[in-house]
């Protein structure tokens, strides 16, 4: 039917494509969508924050309302399941010191858009926090940690099923697991 160290080869060849198609699938499945930038750093003014409510739990879903009052450039963006909200606007050097409105829940927060304007590699942004209470604690763990901890178990997955590959494949050279 064929000869025993092929089958054994292929089984370990077959454990390292798939562990290594987990780990590909587990990378992507955690990784955070890639935003497309819709403009370079240098003219990308990030504001994001949290929206709460009256009893500081997150509006989920709630609207929020970002402009540059001087040139009326602006956006709307609704926050997530956890309140927070991200936007970004257009803006360039010359923007600099302009007043920055930011609106959700009937709520008003004016900031100032201030950045080095020698530095076009930084991302220039600024937080907004709209509500009581929308401070994330300290203690609460970022989404990043658990992105992280997937991809070292795929990574740890990976490299046991490379290192039992090898083991068998050694093995077999030695004449060990090989029957006729």
């Amino acid at each position: 039917m064929g000869d025993g160290r092929r089958r054994g080869a292929s089984a370990a060849d077959l454990v390292v494509r798939l562990t290594l198609r987990a780990a590909w699938i587990g990378v992507v499945v955690s990784a955070p969508a890639v935003a497309v930038a819709m403009h370079e750093v240098d003219h990308r003014f990030t504001v994001e924050g949290y929206v709460c409510n009256a009893d500081g739990t997150p509006a989920a879903e709630a609207q929020v309302v970002v402009k540059d009052t001087r040139v009326s450039v602006g956006t709307t963006v609704f926050a997530d399941g956890g309140g927070h909200y991200k936007a970004t606007l257009h803006l360039h050097n010359d923007n600099r010191g302009d007043p920055i409105l930011v609106t959700a829940l009937e709520q008003e927060k004016k900031v100032t858009a201030l950045f080095d304007v020698k530095d076009v590699k930084t991302e220039r942004h600024v937080t907004v926090n709209i509500g009581s209470g929308c401070e994330v604690s300290a203690g609460e763990p970022s989404r990043w940690v658990y992105y992280g901890a997937g991809i070292g178990l795929a990574a740890v997955a990976a490299v046991a099923g490379a290192r039992l590959v090898r083991k068998r494949q050694r093995s077999q050279q030695r004449g060990k697991g090989y029957r006729k």
